[in-house]
């Protein structure tokens, strides 16, 4: 899908970080914008005030996507497993459901998750996702695990569909598009960092890049270490 076919996009939890800095690319793309954020959120977005429409409403609740995502050639996806009642997956089938038919979904989620199994993860991180899916589940606030569901779903789906998989993430200014790779434990990933916005970026520039379609790119920042040897590597004679 070129840039030209791209003329209406709706994102879905827009009020967070990663949902304010793709607002603010895919404005600057000239694309008309539809967020989607609770209701209590939506002040977040009072710097974007005129110039985007705000629905707002669970991002699990299929009524509210089908209204958001009407007539949208694409559809940006925070995946954020909040609480203990499928939010995650809940949002995922909502947009798997109602986006138009050919329409460019992009979904965003942590390395934990793996399409192909192919992955290779530090006992470290392992450790730390586990530790993460018991206690947040405990206290009832996080549920990893149907993150997992989420995508599940996700690649299951016959949808034009992209799951852009984040590492570390941290603020600052943009450093451009992240590189990426299919399988986390390739040594261009090594870095495991990347600016937030730059994370946004990528997401919006895969609405345009059709050789994403139905892939699951793990991404990290183009100047970490690791990407620039890869980089350098790649340029030798």
């Amino acid at each position: 899908m070129g840039t030209d076919r791209v003329k209406k996009v709706c994102i879905i939890g827009a009020s967070g970080k990663l949902g304010q800095y793709m607002v603010g690319h895919a404005l600057e793309r000239g694309y008309e914008v539809v967020g989607v954020c609770r209701e209590r959120s939506v002040p977040k977005l009072a710097a974007f005030e005129g110039r985007m429409t705000v629905v707002p409403g669970a991002t699990n609740d299929p009524e509210v996507i089908r209204r958001a995502v009407a007539g949208c050639d694409g559809v940006l996806t925070v995946l954020v497993p909040w609480g203990v009642r499928q939010y995650a997956s809940g949002t995922a089938q909502a947009v798997l459901d109602h986006a138009r038919p050919g329409a460019r979904l992009v979904f965003s989620c942590g390395w934990h998750i793996t399409r192909d199994g192919k992955d290779r993860y530090s006992r470290l991180f392992t450790l730390g996702v586990r530790i993460a899916a018991v206690l947040g589940k405990l206290v009832r606030a996080v549920e990893i695990d149907d993150q997992v569901e989420a995508c599940r779903r996700v690649f299951a789906s016959d949808t034009r569909w992209t799951v852009v998989r984040g590492s570390s993430l941290e603020e600052g200014e943009s450093q451009g598009l992240p590189v990426w790779s299919r399988h986390v434990g390739d040594p261009v990933l090594a870095g495991n960092l990347t600016r937030r916005v730059d994370f946004a970026l990528f997401m919006v520039e895969a609405l345009t890049d059709d050789t994403l379609v139905r892939e699951a790119p793990a991404i990290v920042g183009r100047l970490t270490p690791s990407a620039l040897a890869h980089a350098g590597a790649s340029q030798a004679p």
